[in-house]
């Protein structure tokens, strides 16, 4: 039996911030610039990763050759131009939805984005004041969709992971959160749930409004 809902957990990119969008323009971008084709199974694969993580998955898909660093810096690069010039888009009802959640519930985050990425951008959205802590991608060996930034997430709030929901867009996030124990509320963004994934999650939201419905 699950037990009382105590925190709501929630993911960064393409959860609260439309950032998913500007990464994908900017790996379009880097690999025209290093000229090759972007393999797109390969970004559907690194999204909720850590960079670590996306490192290893790239060399997969590309070879061991494969300058995945290199390349990662220069992706951040361009994502920092866009970031600098036009700002990040928060995702629809991001904002209210946090408002509506915080009076009844602790409110973490958990983000395989490194933290002062996660600090800059969120401070800049107007939304880190809504959460107690921030649990992020450099605070952990393996991010999503090992369980253990999920963990980590509830133990920093002094809550445990069966009394938590987590807010989730992506198929390692997804897993990641279900393998910590947590109920999970898909809301999706690049990539809808098949059947697999769907078993693995408590609610599926169209939205962050359809949120308010369910919590």
């Amino acid at each position: 039996m699950a037990g009382e809902i105590k925190a709501v957990i929630f993911d960064m990119d393409g959860v609260l911030q439309d950032s998913e969008t500007i990464s994908d323009i900017t790996w379009e971008m880097a690999a025209k610039e290093w000229g090759f084709e972007l393999n797109y199974d390969a970004l559907q694969a690194c999204r909720g990763s850590n960079r670590h993580d996306i490192e290893l998955k790239l060399k997969e898909f590309y070879g061991q050759d494969f300058d995945s660093h290199a390349f990662l810096e220069r992706t951040s690069q361009l994502f920092h131009e866009i970031e600098n010039t036009k700002g990040i888009p928060l995702m629809h009802y991001a904002k209210e939805i946090l408002e509506y959640l915080k009076p009844k519930y602790k409110l973490a985050l958990a983000s395989s984005t490194r933290g002062e990425s996660v600090r800059r951008q969120m401070k800049a959205g107007g939304l880190i004041d809504f959460f107690e802590t921030l649990t992020t991608g450099d605070m952990v060996k393996h991010s999503k969709p090992e369980p253990e930034i999920y963990l980590k997430a509830a133990e920093s709030i002094g809550i445990k992971p069966e009394n938590c929901i987590a807010v989730e867009d992506s198929p390692n996030g997804i897993k990641s959160a279900y393998a910590a124990g947590m109920r999970v509320i898909m809301v999706p963004d690049k990539i809808q749930p098949d059947e697999s994934l769907k078993k693995l999650c408590w609610k599926i939201c169209k939205s962050l409004e359809e949120v308010k419905a369910v919590l």
